[in-house]
């Protein structure tokens, strides 16, 4: 296999404050036409910056490269892209050599639909355009998984479910079938099934089109099954790099050994038998209305979560598996009550379904939750302590400010975070970190029960695990209820002492996760088991 990509002696540094940094240090490494190479290594390790070198997408002039060329072969011809003029570039990007990013909400375009987000990317660089492009698109959506193609292509990104956004990204990476794929945790947002269908997916393309694959996860399960080789990165240095049979089989240095080893464990503890009940739904619809026609007149309706029942007591998780789109998310807003729906909702005894705002907000304090996205879900305008005592002054409008730096003290401090750090700004944490600060801000306010949605899949493993300590451990002392969303069903069973799996809206089959992680009844929830664990 020839060589496509030449990395040498790359660095890269960061100026910030009259000071600067390097985030990467004198990285080399080659990637062969179709080959795929993995990139691994904790938050901040310099995955991501490497990968955005190699297209020049970095924020000039704060960054600069001390050191270090990247040449890529493009017809024949070995081009220098740290040199190359923007003209060149433009022709490299989205072509050659294009891209999907980790977090799709921040790189789809929230005010132009998906048929036209990929269309403009098949007209500038293949001339595509009307129903030949619409042919296109549609092929595109239904290899990598988005169910009826049709009647998506004039939605917006938040029309669609985390999953089903993800997907899109990786259409739009796919359309001009490129000679390098550079793919920063592609599948972070996927649950195992569709994670398998997209590895299997980009596979076949290699395999057609000899595109290469620079691949950067903090799954390792995925490493086994897609890269031929990987590189193993700690604060910017290449550690290990090799086979991947040879590095997983006996790697030699210890930082890869502790990624290896790193894996959630443990199982929770069951809850008390007089446990009181903190919330209970029964019957639970959420429906959404479909509009067509000239008059948007409704013409059917999307049945998001279709007569759902739980209860959890203290002291008790209930994990929520299923694919993206069945409905998990939907059902734990639902229960908080940030989306209308149908059905009962008792929550510390009280009746809150149709109860207005006035009643609703002492509860608040009660029902808190963590998003997905750390990123997303933190405002980087405001100071750490800001951002976790937002909660406290609405709950507590007489709350002075002193009163307030002592609890988000202790809120940090509980989390793992350093208290001194409650001045700083989202930007300077990591993802792990930042996930700690979202979960602080939840915990500050002493909840009841905590919707924690998918809280684990932006971070790396041996961060993963440090969370789910962590919230174990945050449950044991406050006897706190959670409803855990998670399509890692690894994370899952090392949390969840009850789970529920959910398809189409519909609970397919739910239990105490010991008897159901060991025999599962029904075939959907073997496929998703199997999908997850043969990794």
């Amino acid at each position: 296999m020839s060589t496509l990509l030449t990395v040498s002696d790359l660095s890269v540094a960061f100026r910030q404050g009259g000071k600067t940094s390097l985030a990467v240090d004198h990285v080399s490494f080659e990637l062969a036409r179709g080959e795929t190479l993995a990139i691994v290594g904790e938050s901040g390790s310099g995955k991501s910056v490497t990968a955005l070198s190699v297209v020049k997408l970095l924020s000039y002039p704060a960054a600069s490269h001390p050191s270090g060329t990247i040449h890529l072969d493009i017809e024949g011809e070995a081009t220098e892209i740290l040199s190359a003029s923007d003209e060149t570039m433009r022709k490299v990007r989205g072509n050659v050599v294009t891209m999907i990013f980790q977090e799709p909400m921040t790189s789809l375009n929230p005010l132009h639909t998906i048929e036209r987000q990929i269309g403009e990317i098949l007209l500038v660089h293949r001339g595509l355009a009307g129903e030949a492009a619409r042919a296109r698109i549609v092929e595109l959506l239904t290899r990598v998984g988005i169910r009826d193609p049709e009647t998506r292509l004039g939605a917006y990104p938040h029309q669609l479910s985390g999953g089903q956004r993800q997907r899109v990204m990786i259409a739009m990476a796919l359309a001009n079938e490129p000679d390098l794929l550079i793919a920063d945790e592609p599948t972070t947002a996927l649950d195992v099934t569709v994670q398998a269908k997209i590895l299997d997916l980009l596979r076949e393309i290699q395999r057609e089109t000899g595109m290469a694959m620079l691949f950067i996860t903090h799954d390792l399960g995925i490493v086994r099954r897609i890269a031929h080789r990987v590189m193993v990165m700690r604060k910017g240095q290449v550690v290990e790099q090799g086979a991947v049979a040879d590095v997983f089989s006996a790697p030699r240095h210890p930082y890869t050994q502790a990624l290896l080893a790193a894996e959630p464990k443990g199982e929770p503890a069951p809850p008390r038998p007089d446990a009181p009940v903190i919330v209970e739904a029964r019957d639970i619809k959420v429906h959404f209305p479909v509009k067509t026609g000239l008059f948007r007149r409704v013409s059917a309706h999307i049945k998001a979560v279709d007569g759902v029942s739980v209860s959890i007591r203290a002291g008790e998780t209930l994990g929520v598996v299923g694919e993206s789109g069945s409905g998990k998310t939907t059902l734990g807003l639902a229960i908080l009550r940030l989306i209308r729906s149908e059905g009962p909702i008792v929550v510390l005894g009280q009746e809150v379904q149709g109860k207005d705002r006035d009643f609703m907000r002492p509860l608040r304090k009660d029902m808190q939750i963590v998003f997905q996205d750390p990123y997303g879900s933190l405002s980087p305008r405001m100071s750490i302590a800001e951002i976790v005592s937002e909660g406290l002054y609405i709950q507590k409008p007489g709350l002075g400010e002193e009163s307030a730096r002592e609890i988000v003290a202790r809120a940090l401090h509980d989390v793992g975070l350093d208290p001194a750090a409650m001045d700083r700004y989202p930007h300077e944490f990591s993802g792990g970190q930042r996930q700690r600060i979202a979960i602080a801000r939840a915990m500050a306010l002493d909840p009841k029960f905590v919707v924690l949605d998918e809280p684990t899949s932006a971070l790396d493993m041996s961060v993963q695990a440090q969370i789910v300590d962590l919230l174990r451990a945050l449950q044991r002392k406050r006897d706190l209820a959670y409803l855990f969303i998670s399509h890692d069903l690894k994370v899952v069973r090392a949390l969840a002492s009850h789970v529920m799996v959910m398809q189409n809206g519909r609970i397919v089959e739910q239990g105490p996760a010991s008897a159901l992680f060991s025999a599962p009844r029904e075939a959907y929830t073997r496929t998703l088991f199997e999908a997850a664990f043969s990794r």
